[in-house]
């Protein structure tokens, strides 16, 4: 479902190496936490998976579609969550909702069916109406995260998700998450806490200067230390980081 090879990003305007090199797979089914320091290149390898960046190397595959020859085959074929959730506040929710159903040329029943599921789970019926001014942040990260699955996509790439969400809606969200999972498809999300990712995730990846340090199983990256805690590898794959990235 994700595919990377050998993928380098140096911005141009400070010269800074945020990815060096970085290969990496995600299969169809697989729950990906990517994990690491502020700046270690998190951000940048997302924007790299949904066209926001294109590599200065290397080759980045979504759903099969080669990003650099196909981006908009790959991109519809993407549910995307940013890290922060700027939206056009003088819409309603409703309207930015079915604006983005638009976009996707979603049938309007799917929308339907979608729309009420999602605004049941997160409670958010009492408020759909409101313009996006009116919400709380947390409200709007749900919105957000409404928006981004509005097209049932095979892939799911989640920055933070979590942030700003209640216990309530962050747990419905995991368990979102893992059903989505269940039924094939791939959810990629990076999170700054580790305790999060050590319970959902089926791998994890950990990046660290711009390179993946480490990626598989909790089992596997403990290689041999039994009982040792996602927080105590993370500690032995990362140091303090880099620049921001």
């Amino acid at each position: 479902m994700i595919d990377l090879q050998h993928v380098t990003k140096t911005y141009a305007k400070n010269g800074v190496k945020a990815l060096s090199d970085l290969t990496l797979h995600v299969k169809g089914g697989e729950l990906f936490g990517f994990i690491g320091p502020n700046g270690a290149g998190k951000t940048t390898t997302i924007k790299l998976m949904t066209g926001i960046l294109t590599p200065d190397e290397g080759t980045v595959t979504m759903a099969g579609h080669d990003m650099a020859k196909d981006r908009l085959a790959a991109q519809r074929l993407i549910g995307f969550v940013p890290d922060g959730n700027d939206l056009y506040d003088r819409l309603t929710g409703m309207e930015y909702l079915n604006f983005l159903a638009d976009i996707y040329q979603v049938s309007p029943q799917q929308r339907k069916n979608h729309i009420e599921k999602y605004l049941d789970i997160f409670d958010l019926k009492d408020a759909i109406g409101n313009q996006v001014r009116t919400y709380s942040k947390g409200m709007k990260q749900k919105l957000v995260v409404i928006g981004a699955l509005i097209h049932n996509p095979p892939v799911w790439i989640l920055d933070e998700p979590l942030g700003g969400l209640d216990p309530r809606a962050s747990h419905l969200l995991k368990e979102e998450m893992k059903r989505h999972c269940e039924a094939g498809n791939t959810v990629f999300f990076s999170t700054h806490v580790l305790e999060v990712a050590e319970k959902l995730c089926t791998r994890i990846g950990v990046v660290a200067h711009g390179q993946l340090r480490a990626q598989g199983t909790l089992d596997e990256l403990r290689s041999g230390e039994v009982g040792a805690s996602l927080e105590d590898l993370f500690l032995e794959l990362t140091d303090d980081g880099g620049e921001e990235a």
